[in-house]
């Protein structure tokens, strides 16, 4: 049987260079990349945005949606209505580069539809 002995931290390795795997220290693991890992790299203010502002990308508002065969798509003539599954008043879904970012009320711009942002949602990338 093997003779067992017992050291004291202080006495192990007390020669030897530090992270040489050496000494019998136990040498601390490496962190693991968290979640929050490179948030120092993101920009801190829209002068650090500014090389993405020309990007275009697509917005669209959907105002509902409504499913039918193709038989019946056809039978529809000028003036024909199409029942949405919302109702009025419920908030409509606001995309950008078909991804859901916000819903919103529809607004009239003068002339033209338009969309208020009530809720902007928060999804996981």
């Amino acid at each position: 049987m093997a003779e067992e002995k017992s050291f004291k931290p202080s006495e192990i390795g007390e020669d030897e260079e530090p992270g040489t795997g050496e000494t019998g220290r136990a040498e601390a693991p490496s962190p693991e990349p968290s979640p929050t890992s490179g948030v120092a790299d993101l920009p801190r203010s829209a002068q650090d945005l500014e090389a993405v502002y020309d990007i275009p990308v697509q917005v669209s508002a959907i105002l509902g949606k409504s499913t039918m065969q193709v038989s019946q798509l056809l039978k529809l003539g000028r003036g024909a209505v199409v029942e949405l599954d919302r109702k009025i008043g419920e908030a409509i879904d606001i995309y950008v580069n078909n991804r859901l970012v916000a819903r919103g009320e529809v607004v009239v711009v003068e002339d033209r539809l338009g969309v208020t942002m009530t809720e902007i949602i928060k999804t996981e990338l």
